[in-house]
């Protein structure tokens, strides 16, 4: 079966904290909600400290029309996703010019050509390289552009394939926008980006404490289109952000995860790890209640939320990317899993 063979990670120069953007939020929407201090203890709530911004803080005290917001989401996504790449191929020893697809995963901003085809000189691939570019899927990117490399991989062995998924979501803040979502969205959401090699099984590379794809399941549930999303308008994208998300993690996820597991003859008992991606602290808390966790298995989520926040579809990669420098168990098995628009689950069922 195809193998995550390794990460690489980025993220922008410029740091904000936590108690910053309370106070940038409070400054914006206290003449938007008389009692904006009942909202304000959310930016606690979310257990994060600091996030990355692709621009610095002072940047957002301006509206911006979508077109500049837009402009500095292509630049900066090919600066991160370059960085990112090159970390996850030298991790790996292999060169750009030996991968033989490119998926790329963003739903933060708009480029055509888009952000792989502008990667792909600039680091070296092979002009013959195959791209999918993937759009919209959100939160759970970073998991369903894995299950589609993993598809790519075993269909095709002797194939190496990466994954760049890159998310710069405070390029959507809008000033105008004084919502409950954008101002739960202003307490989350981060930037950031992350690379990931799969290699299938005639692949010859080190394969030690390396695991194996065995299987991936997507789910989108009915009448959820509501719950998280963007709305699209002339000033670009507005954020879409339900407050029910978790109670859909306590009453969807663990049918679901045991599904998925019985289709390999397992059950949540036999489950040594779970990369979760971390939408939240309310979320990571729903998923220890309704699997029954305990509170370290999702230590690396909840580590990964603290120090960068929501990076959307990249988070997930990052919980990945500590996962795989731990020691595991030969025959231990992991669960992959996030949630995003639709509303969807993407899992995958790691083996090491």
């Amino acid at each position: 079966m195809p193998r995550i063979m390794a990460v690489g990670t980025a993220v922008p120069d410029h740091t904000l904290k936590q108690d910053e953007a309370r106070a940038f939020a409070k400054e914006l929407f206290q003449d938007a909600f008389t009692n904006i201090d009942r909202y304000l203890p959310i930016f606690e709530h979310t257990s994060i400290q600091t996030r990355r911004l692709a621009r610095p803080r002072e940047w957002f005290e301006e509206e911006r029309p979508f077109s500049e917001r837009n402009d500095a989401y292509t630049e900066t996504a090919c600066q991160l996703g370059e960085l990112a790449l090159q970390r996850c191929l030298e991790a790996a020893g292999i060169q750009a010019k030996e991968v033989d697809h490119l998926f790329f995963v963003s739903t933060s901003g708009i480029a055509t050509p888009s952000i792989d085809a502008r990667l792909v000189h600039r680091l070296h691939f092979s002009p013959h390289v195959k791209r999918t570019p993937i759009w919209g899927l959100g939160c759970a990117g970073g998991a369903a552009g894995l299950a589609r490399a993993y598809e790519y991989a075993r269909a095709f062995p002797e194939s190496r394939v990466v994954l760049l998924a890159v998310e710069l979501c405070s390029l959507t803040f809008r000033r105008g926008d004084r919502t409950k979502s954008n101002l739960v969205a202003t307490s989350l959401f981060a930037d950031g980006a992350a690379a990931v090699l799969i290699t299938g099984d005639q692949v010859s590379l080190p394969t030690q404490n390396r695991p194996q794809i065995i299987d991936t399941l997507s789910t989108t549930w009915p009448d959820s289109l509501d719950v998280m999303g963007w709305d699209v308008d002339d000033n670009g994208l507005r954020v879409v952000f339900s407050r029910d998300i978790p109670n859909l993690v306590r009453r969807e996820v663990r049918p679901a995860v045991e599904g998925f597991l019985s289709r390999q003859g397992l059950g949540l008992g036999e489950l040594d790890r779970v990369i979760a991606h971390p939408g939240g602290m309310k979320v990571l808390s729903a998923y220890e209640e309704t699997l029954e966790l305990d509170a370290q298995v999702l230590g690396f989520s909840r580590s990964v939320l603290g120090e960068f926040g929501n990076m959307s579809s990249v988070t997930v990669l990052f919980v990945l990317e500590r996962e795989l420098a731990e020691q595991h168990h030969e025959g231990s098995y992991g669960l992959l899993t996030a949630l995003g628009p639709g509303f969807s689950s993407e899992m995958m069922l790691l083996q090491w």
